[in-house]
């Protein structure tokens, strides 16, 4: 099975910076796209920024020039520097993944569980 874990998360105050990793664990034969997205209370979750296997990126208007996303292919991993954090950035932030299984198996969505992220004023 492949599960996607999320770390990083926390409580910074506003102005500060988080890192956010999130690694595929399990086998999986490639993954494409990466991203994050976040959901805020009673808000739809929204995009945050993704980055394909070849890194091209693209990220929110809202978080341009303050978030900054890569990824480790040799290990899995995605990252999301967070830089200049407002309070509105507070949201549970989740990890999503296209992944293709191996032996030929179909290319699926993965979700982490998602890490809480709260920036006080």
């Amino acid at each position: 099975q492949v599960h996607l874990v999320e770390s990083g998360g926390g409580l910074v105050q506003a102005g500060g910076s988080l890192r956010l990793s999130c690694v595929a664990s399990g086998t999986v034969f490639s993954i494409n796209v990466m991203g994050w997205y976040r959901q805020a209370p009673g808000k739809q979750r929204e995009l945050v920024a993704a980055i394909t296997s070849g890194g091209s990126t693209n990220a929110a208007d809202s978080v341009k020039g303050r978030f900054t996303i890569s990824r480790d292919n040799a290990k899995n991993t995605v990252f999301l520097q967070m830089n200049s954090l407002k309070p509105e950035d507070t949201a549970v932030y989740y990890c999503n993944a296209q992944i293709k299984l191996p032996n030929d198996g179909p290319t699926l969505p993965y979700w982490g569980q998602g890490t809480q992220v709260t920036v006080s004023s």
